[in-house]
């Protein structure tokens, strides 16, 4: 199933199984038991499929990218954090900074992973049972803040307002049996840029529900990134930043596409 969260005609935030300008009215908790209503309701605005209690985050998990930035190999998934706050909607815009300014704002696809029942110390084998469903996420970076001004960690440059834009909703796991075999495309102003299969993982997502989950309780509605492949525009030659007017779209196979335009933040 296609779960989509998005507002009515009346301003109302609802769940539903989207068609288009359309969606079957949900109802139930997505964390429990959902029920079909064929009540149809138009659709104003789709919104992030998920309000995360928590989004964590995976760095150098493919390995054609750590070839590119010429790291090595970890030997245990790399983790960092975005705020919530950073969360964005399908078609909701990417805000380059121009408050605390970056010029070398970059595009990441991924696939996401949304928890569905409180997980810890789950096993690998075990971990796709905690698994509400799969989703896309840009996990968009402001690499001179990240590599520069961010003091050694990476949490700076990764969770300005707009950074962590998500959906376009949410797939049910048992549409996906194998998320580690799906491919993914990123285009940037409609050429491509990312092109990969998420077996290119060097931590599958079974591995990364169990580390995650290890000593810690993921709670449901985690929202869980799990890296991004090749073809960032930090390890272009000549560097490829995000500019206002472009709009980066992210496709995964069995799951659909995540738009968003890019446009400078306000500052008054």
């Amino acid at each position: 199933m296609k779960i989509a969260r998005f507002l009515d005609g009346d301003g109302i935030v609802r769940w539903g199984v989207p068609k288009g300008d359309r969606a079957d009215l949900l109802h139930g908790s997505i964390f429990e038991t959902l029920r079909q209503s064929d009540t149809y309701l138009d659709v104003e605005r789709y919104l992030a499929p998920v309000e995360p209690p928590a989004i964590l985050c995976i760095g150098l998990n493919y390995r054609a990218h750590a070839e590119e930035t010429r790291a090595k190999i970890p030997q245990f998934p790399v983790v960092f954090m975005k705020q919530p706050g950073a969360l964005q909607d399908p078609d909701g815009a990417i805000e380059l900074p121009r408050h605390l300014e970056s010029q070398k704002v970059d595009f990441e696809g991924e696939l996401a992973i949304v928890i569905g029942r409180t997980a810890k110390n789950v096993s690998k084998e075990d971990a796709l049972n905690y698994v509400l469903g799969y989703t896309i996420a840009n996990d968009v970076s402001a690499r001179d803040w990240q590599k520069e001004w961010g003091g050694s960690q990476w949490c700076r440059g990764k969770t300005f307002d707009t950074f962590c834009p998500v959906g376009p909703y949410i797939v049910t796991a048992d549409e996906i049996p194998n998320p580690n075999a799906l491919e993914l495309t990123t285009r940037l102003n409609g050429e491509i840029v990312q092109q990969t299969n998420t077996s290119d993982m060097i931590f599958d997502v079974p591995e990364l529900i169990s580390f995650l989950s290890g000593s810690t309780t993921l709670h449901p509605g985690t929202l869980i990134l799990t890296g991004t492949p090749s073809g960032v525009g930090m390890a272009r030659e000549p560097q490829l930043w995000l500019k206002a007017g472009d709009t980066v779209e992210i496709t995964i196979d069995g799951i659909g596409t995540l738009s968003n335009p890019v446009i400078e933040e306000s500052v008054g």
